[in-house]
């Protein structure tokens, strides 16, 4: 907290206190005067932040403090006078309290940035700033510390805690050859890894910005609520000055003055909007600032890409179709054990096929690989060849029918001993949590869901004909991605999500562009509006309840908290409150509006 708001609170605190203990003591004659010195320096304070706030062009709500001390002080009143410049104070510790708190989560990022790393060098290890590792850097990670840069694992296996990053709570196992997210906390023993990006373009220099952009962006509805303190700023004066002009009486206009609390304007509606995206924020969701959240809140269409988005984003095994003897298991087995030897991305997904199923793989020898077309080698003393139909059919000198298989499917053939074994249908598959995903979204508010993808119109159908979407288009170009963002928007709020530099400028079109961050191109990741830091879409739709939660309390703290202002101002102008019971009710509903701002959090 700041500390000078801290002296100030103990300033009225110690000057109230004191006022009432000065004749007990024997120091009658100097109450009024301890209680007026301790609220006149409560003023000076607060004269200063009001004219701080005037040279920014900022109306300060503080007006009605400054007025009602100084009223107070004017009068005579000075035990009234001490009592507002102590509500006032304690207001402004619970102000940054509340504040604090909202921002905890997003402070918590920034904290974790390393500055320093150790890097191999000459057969020692130096520590360096991490702006100077470069890709090809090897460098050591201990037990504790944060990744500094993205790379992969070179040396040993690490144990990772990734909930800064993702808000998974359960680490996450990586062996050698696996990618590290910077931003990660190793948790096991030490490990070495490769840098494959700089500092400045590695994951957690991504969050960094998105969160001082974060900071420094001003909601919409906090600029409305700021226009509306003017208003209310208005309200209270003339209800003030009627009340006095009408009855005559000074204290009745004093009680107007401290029971007027702007505190669900100007603290209340930023405390829920940051409180959201602290929420949003731990599981895994950055948004660049309040206005995303509060755009996401109202938001009823999404228009999402399909590679990388709804399915992996690269060809898993969907289907065995053996043309021989051998049973599937024996063909995926000697498909997979000559694989092993590539570095083909379609080579991966065969071998993982394998391991899934428990199989027991065999080394390959004397393996011969055609860039692009295949792998011919021995397995277990047998002639395996795998790879594109044409290329098998060409390394056993016969002619094979192409067997006919659904559109945006991968075949791999199989000959083993001179014979074709079969084939292996491989294709981007839909991920485990799309179906529940979508479900979620739908249940968080998104009624239109629209699927624009530059695949096949047929690979498309496939794709998302299972999983009950509103419309689906395919064979788009990103000018044609940007039209069909463009004419939803003309129907209701839109958000866009998408993970390719193809999607970039679609990202931008929408009302908000969401890039699916762990995965995504750097391109698309900065040209969208929040970035989703785990592959999954069920985020989005955790994300997407923190917002529409976060702003649903933001408005009701408004009008609740207004209304109780208003009413206690109504009850002080018919001389139901007096000012000591004005300035108590003004600071209990402050505290309600707050603690009810903060619900946000949970």
């Amino acid at each position: 907290m700041n500390p000078f708001r801290i002296f100030l609170f103990g300033v009225a605190f110690l000057g109230l206190a004191g006022g009432i203990a000065a004749p007990q003591l024997g120091l009658a004659g100097f109450q009024h005067l301890i209680w007026g010195v301790a609220a006149g320096l409560v003023l000076a304070a607060l004269l200063s932040e009001i004219v701080t706030s005037l040279l920014r062009g900022e109306v300060g709500l503080d007006l009605v403090a400054g007025l009602s001390i100084s009223a107070a002080l004017a009068f005579g009143e000075t035990l009234a006078a001490g009592v507002v410049a102590l509500m006032y104070a304690g207001g402004q510790l619970l102000e940054d309290f509340a504040a604090n708190r909202a921002r905890a989560d997003m402070r918590a990022l920034l904290a974790r940035v390393p500055k320093t790393a150790l890097r191999y060098q000459d057969g020692h290890l130096e520590e360096v700033a991490i702006d100077a590792i470069r890709p090809g850097d090897r460098l050591l990670i201990r037990q504790g510390d944060i990744v500094p840069v993205d790379g992969r694992i070179s040396s040993g296996k690490a144990l990772l805690d990734l909930a800064a990053l993702t808000g998974e709570s359960v680490p996450s196992r990586a062996l050698e050859g696996a990618a590290v997210q910077s931003g990660a906390r190793s948790l096991d023993t030490a490990f070495d890894m490769e840098a494959l990006k700089p500092a400045s373009a590695s994951t957690y220099a991504g969050i960094v910005r998105l969160v001082e952009a974060a900071q420094a962006a001003k909601a919409p509805m906090v600029r409305l609520a700021d226009r509306y303190a003017l208003a209310f700023l208005l309200v209270t004066l003339a209800l003030a000055g009627g009340t006095w002009a009408l009855t005559g009486d000074h204290m009745r206009m004093l009680a107007v003055l401290v029971s007027a609390t702007p505190c669900p304007l100007i603290l209340a509606v930023p405390v829920a909007i940051v409180s959201g995206m602290g929420k949003a924020a731990r599981r895994g969701v950055l948004m660049k600032g309040g206005p995303v959240l509060e755009t996401m809140a109202r938001a009823s269409t999404l228009v999402i890409d399909k590679t990388g988005t709804l399915t992996r984003g690269r060809a898993a095994l969907s289907a065995i179709r053996p043309t021989g003897q051998l049973p599937e298991d024996e063909v995926l087995r000697l498909a997979a054990s000559l694989e092993q030897a590539s570095a083909h991305v379609t080579a991966a997904s065969i071998v993982e096929a394998a391991h899934d199923r428990g199989l027991r793989l065999s080394f390959p020898q004397k393996v011969r690989e055609t860039a692009g077309e295949g792998l011919a080698g021995e397995v277990e003393g047998q002639n395996v060849v795998v790879g594109g139909h044409d290329f098998v059919a060409r390394q056993i000198g016969l002619t094979l029918d192409r067997p006919a298989h659904p559109p945006g499917m991968a075949l791999a053939a199989v000959a083993v001993s001179g014979r074709l074994a079969g084939h292996l249908l491989l294709a981007d598959a839909v991920r485990q949590e799309t179906p529940a995903a979508l479900a979620s979204l739908r249940a968080a508010g998104i009624s239109r869901i629209v699927l624009a993808s530059g695949d096949a119109q047929a690979v498309v159908d496939r794709v998302g004909g299972d999983l009950g979407l509103d419309v689906l288009r395919g064979g788009l170009t990103p000018p044609e991605k940007v039209a069909i963002v463009l004419e939803e928007r003309r129907n209701g709020i839109t958000l866009m999500v998408g993970d390719g530099v193809n999607d970039a400028p679609a990202l931008a079109a929408a009302d908000v562009g969401i890039s699916m961050g762990a995965t995504g191109s750097a391109a698309a990741t900065e040209s969208a509006d929040a970035v989703l830091l785990v592959d999954d879409l069920t985020r989005l739709a955790e994300g997407l309840s923190a917002a529409r939660r976060a702003r649903a309390i933001a408005v009701q703290s408004v009008f609740v908290g207004l209304g109780l202002s208003f009413a206690a101002m109504l009850a002080a102008a018919f001389g139901y409150i007096n000012v000591v019971q004005g300035a108590l009710l003004q600071e209990a509903i402050d505290v309600a509006v707050i603690l009810n701002a903060l619900r946000a959090l949970r």
